[in-house]
């Protein structure tokens, strides 16, 4: 259970179903942005600011940003290290065992699954409004989860759009990189038209009191809004699809998180300038804000805008867990079935429609406070993993080539922990913790089972006799 994947021989091969590298920086730094930017902004950006922070809001998200940086540089020290798919769950098996990197691999297939699926139905429920805002009204049972509203089902156009991510990324890594690019692009000019145009009606009296809930409802935010400051994770899985990962997967991740960061504050800023913060619109802020100040054709293109650049986040989800589950086929820890790739665009298909289909059916029948319990935790929990391996691997392997170091160490990860350890205990869901446990015994049963035996690093695995390849 305690075996390592030695980092030296996790390197590129060349071998059947291996990934094609195609990704340049700024692609992956789209890839990242489009992961980071999205719900936070859109949704949780109004809601902690008329519920927890008020205008303080800004400092909730610095504080989030400050703490998820810490485990950023922890991410990128290994990807300068471990040019493979698998992200977390390749760092934690490499440094801290395979028991270890089992669980983080087992439990971020349910989590990124689940974040695609609360993505999509935060779109869907923009989509409706804007449908009634044209007068279309669509049948109910279409509309929504099982008790979420009268006569709702199915939330339909979430699983659509769960399927439609699928799709797009087994077109191949290219295609899924040029629509993850043009809508990053759409996002960010969003973001910057909200700027231009909000300044200039800030009334600065809203800023006053600048804490309304005490500085304990600024640390309530930062725990909130922590949900929008992470997908470089996501990001990170796509080290075998790089061309030059050891060199770019560090720079892409720090760039993405620092740009994402610098458009969270200067929304929020706009945000709470232009509407008092009691008076803010928890589920759709911004819309508000320009409905307010009289621009109520800016607040429904910031609406549709919103609709389409939330997408990237889907895309980058779906392509974390595709990945992670890709490589954790391929190191024989689930069946090889999973890690056969397209022989044409080189992707892996299988897993690719499978992670579909699982986050369609999430999205369809549970309400999104239920599908949002499924996340957060486990990437909190990965977070811990990686900052602690990297401190490990420091001072267990000093002799290992590094293309980025993380500064301050060991200070700078164990920031990390310890504020994704805080975030954890916050939760105050006890069901979140209670399917936290079940998933993670799941995994345990099939470790024992199947796993341990089949899992490359086993001498006597099955994998190695011929039957890898099927």
């Amino acid at each position: 259970m305690l075996r390592r994947k030695p980092i030296g021989e996790i390197e590129p091969e060349v071998e059947e179903n291996s990934l094609k590298r195609t990704l340049g920086l700024w692609q992956l730094t789209a890839i990242g942005v489009g992961g980071i930017i999205g719900a936070g902004i859109f949704s949780l950006a109004g809601a902690v600011a008329n519920g927890k922070a008020g205008p303080a809001v800004l400092l909730s998200f610095l504080i989030a940003g400050v703490a998820s940086a810490a485990a950023a540089f922890s991410y990128a020290e290994f990807a300068g290290m471990v040019p493979k798919a698998g992200s977390a769950y390749t760092y934690g098996y490499a440094a801290l065992g395979e028991i270890v990197g089992w669980f983080i691999g087992w439990d971020l297939l349910l989590e990124y699954i689940a974040i695609v699926a609360v993505v999509a139905i935060g779109i869907s429920g923009y989509f409706g409004f804007l449908l009634g805002q044209v007068g279309i009204h669509l049948p109910a049972w279409m509309l929504g989860a099982p008790g979420t509203g009268d006569g709702h089902v199915v939330d339909l156009f979430a699983m659509i759009l769960c399927l439609l991510t699928a799709f797009i990324l087994t077109r191949g890594i290219g295609s899924a990189a040029r629509a993850e690019m043009f809508f990053v692009g759409l996002k960010v000019a969003l973001v910057l038209l909200i700027v231009v145009l909000g300044v200039f009606h800030i009334n600065t009296a809203n800023y006053s009191p600048y804490f309304p809930f005490g500085f304990s409802g600024v640390m309530a935010g930062a725990a909130t809004v922590f949900f929008a400051v992470f997908g470089y994770d996501a990001m990170s899985t796509a080290a075998e699809e790089s061309k030059d990962s050891t060199k770019h997967m560090p720079k892409a991740i720090l760039y993405s998180l620092a740009i994402a960061m610098v458009l969270y504050v200067l929304a929020t800023l706009v945000l709470t300038g232009m509407q008092k913060y009691t008076e803010i619109d928890p589920e759709s802020g911004f819309s508000s804000a320009f409905n307010a100040v009289g621009m109520p054709v800016i607040a429904n293109v910031i609406a549709v805008g919103a609709i389409i650049s939330i997408l990237t986040v889907m895309i980058t989800f779906t392509l974390g867990v595709t990945r992670v589950w890709f490589s954790m086929s391929r190191d024989g820890l689930l069946p090889a079935w999973f890690a056969k790739t397209d022989a044409k665009r080189r992707v892996p298909v299988r897993v690719t429609w499978l992670a579909g289909i699982g986050a369609a059916i999430i999205a369809g029948v549970l309400p999104i406070e239920e599908a949002a319990g499924l996340t957060n935790i486990g990437i909190l929990s990965a977070f811990v993993v990686v900052c602690v391996a990297v401190i490990v691997l420091r001072y267990r392997r000093p002799d290992l080539q590094r293309e980025f170091r993380t500064p301050l160490m060991p200070v700078t990860p164990a920031v990390g922990v310890l504020f994704s350890l805080w975030l954890i205990v916050s939760i105050q869901n006890l069901e979140t913790y209670v399917r936290f446990v079940v998933w993670l015994a799941i995994g345990l049963l099939i470790y024992f089972l199947y796993s341990r035996r089949h899992s490359v690093m086993n001498p006597d695995s099955p994998r190695l006799g011929g039957n890898a390849r099927r």
